[in-house]
């Protein structure tokens, strides 16, 4: 439901004075509404009072700042409490946190608004029906999945030599440190 500016004022006013507006018709939950009425005083108080206005455009965010809300917001910090603070709605900082958290600060950037184009028959692309494959390009298929499974193992052999290697290396080491700690011990002649 949308409030106007006077009524958000109203609300926030009768709060501050101990009382409950009358719950508006078409809501099931007063609680739901008084919870909003909180959080008119909330975003007032950190804000000042215009931030209830509806403003005629909204404001443009740049990455920058969206990674600002959303770093304060993963440090710890309450998302209703950022979002209030910042004057923003709680659900729109959630889609930043959200699309950080998938595609880090790239989620952020603001992408091409609108409706894609429609794509004309040329450009379209159909993967789930890719064509058939000749005869050689079948038999070019299997040779290189074979070659790729062998270089997959051989990368693997060679990874477990190197760390037979490194492992006999180390205890090679430690065997010449420990013969060398006691020949430097000088006997005891009393």
């Amino acid at each position: 439901m949308r409030y106007s500016y006077e009524y958000k004022r109203k609300c926030v006013e009768m709060y501050r004075e101990g009382k409950w507006p009358v719950t508006p018709k078409g809501i099931k939950d007063p609680e739901h509404f008084h919870n909003k009425i909180r959080e008119w005083v909330r975003m007032e108080e950190a804000n000042g009072p215009d931030v209830l206005r509806h403003k005629g455009k909204n404001k443009k965010w740049t990455p920058e700042d969206r990674l600002e809300l959303v770093s304060k917001a993963l440090a710890g910090a309450s998302i209703t409490s950022v979002a209030i603070d910042a004057g923003i709605q709680s659900g729109l900082l959630y889609q930043w946190v959200r699309k950080y958290k998938n595609e880090g600060y790239n989620g952020l950037v603001n992408l091409k608004a609108g409706r894609t184009p429609k794509e004309t028959p040329m450009k379209k692309l159909n993967y789930n029906n890719p064509r058939k494959l000749d005869e050689s390009e079948y038999e070019e298929l299997v040779r290189l999945r074979a070659e790729n499974a062998y270089i997959k193992a051989e990368i693997e052999v060679i990874k477990k030599e190197i760390a037979l290697r490194e492992e006999k290396e180390a205890a090679r080491l430690k065997a010449k440190k420990q013969r060398s700690s006691k020949n430097s011990e000088k006997p005891d002649i009393s």
